[in-house]
Formats: structure tokens, sequence, C-alpha cells
């Protein structure tokens, strides 16, 4: 038996801005056939930034789907030709006004496997110098800074509920692997 699942046909049924979705006829481990919803997504970015202060800088913005303003780490898409380190960069200007002097991948992961290909690579940017802040037309973002020393009790009371901002700030509570 091969592992994993086979896909013998594919159709798309939505093409956007952002994602794509197509239903796949598969063949499954144990020669029956089903089908796979499947969100095709760009891969991402997400920057934990810290401050000279021992503060981490978060947005906020409302977010449609979830109908209601999110506590996020700066996040966005990355473009075709860009590598991930520079779509981080630019999003760090775009979202916050600052530019990283030191910035390193921390992680990757899947945002949702069960029916989402998109991939997030999360940065923890530091020693930040003040740049212009160029939003994106349709993003109206606050800036809130964090002492690093509230973010467990803010993570325990659901202050914040996005998962990749929920990853970054448990990285930063371990440890700093």
């Amino acid at each position: 038996m091969n592992p994993g699942e086979k896909r013998i046909s594919s159709h798309v049924v939505y093409r956007g801005r952002i994602l794509n979705l197509r239903v796949d006829h598969v063949e499954l481990e144990n020669s029956k056939r089903s089908y796979r919803e499947v969100v095709e997504h760009a891969p991402a970015v997400g920057i934990l930034a810290e401050d000279d202060e021992g503060r981490v800088i978060l947005v906020k913005q409302f977010r449609y789907p979830a109908g209601e303003y999110l506590l996020e780490i700066p996040a966005g898409i990355i473009e075709p030709g860009e590598r991930p380190v520079e779509t981080a960069s630019r999003e760090l200007q775009e979202e916050i006004g600052f530019e990283p002097g030191e910035i390193r991948e921390i992680m990757r992961f899947y945002t949702s496997p069960g029916f989402s290909n998109e991939e997030l690579v999360i940065f923890h940017a530091k020693d930040l110098r003040v740049a212009e802040r160029e939003p994106d037309d349709d993003e109206f973002i606050s800036m809130e800074k964090v002492d690093i020393g509230s973010i467990e009790t803010l993570l325990r009371n659901g202050g914040v509920r996005d998962a990749k901002t929920i990853a970054a700030l448990h990285w930063l509570l371990s440890g700093r692997n």
C-alpha cells in the first residue's frame, strides 16, 4: 500500500485574489475513494517584533471573517519572487513603521492543514529602527506595545485569539530557543 493519498482528479471551484478553492477526487491509503476540499493560499509571514524596552509590538485590526478586532503580530502574504525575510521586513515597515536591525526565522507551520496548504513563516525581529509607515489602502491598523512580563496573563485571559500570534508569544515565553 502506498503511503498517503493519490489525487485522481482536481477541479478549481473558485479563484480569488488571495486564495483558490479546489475539490480533489482522491484514492485513499485503503484504495477507497473520497473527495478533499482544498483552500490554496499563498505562503505568509508573521513577525514577533520586540523593542529595546522589553515590549512586543502587536497590531489591532478588524478581521471580517472573525467579526471582531483581533490583537496579532504583524503579518502578510509573500509576494511572487519575494523571499520570506524580505516580506517580513516589508510588513514591519508597512504595518508598524519599523525596520529590523536583526531578524531571524523561528518557526514554520501550516495554519490549518486539514483543508488549507497555507504555510506560515514566523520571524523574530529586534533592534528596531523607525521607518516611514506605509499601510495598505485596505488596512486600518493600530499598534499596541505589550510588556513581555504581561504576555502570559494576556494569553491566559483570552486577549489573543489569533493562532500565529499565540504560537509566536509562546515561543517567546518558552525561553527564546
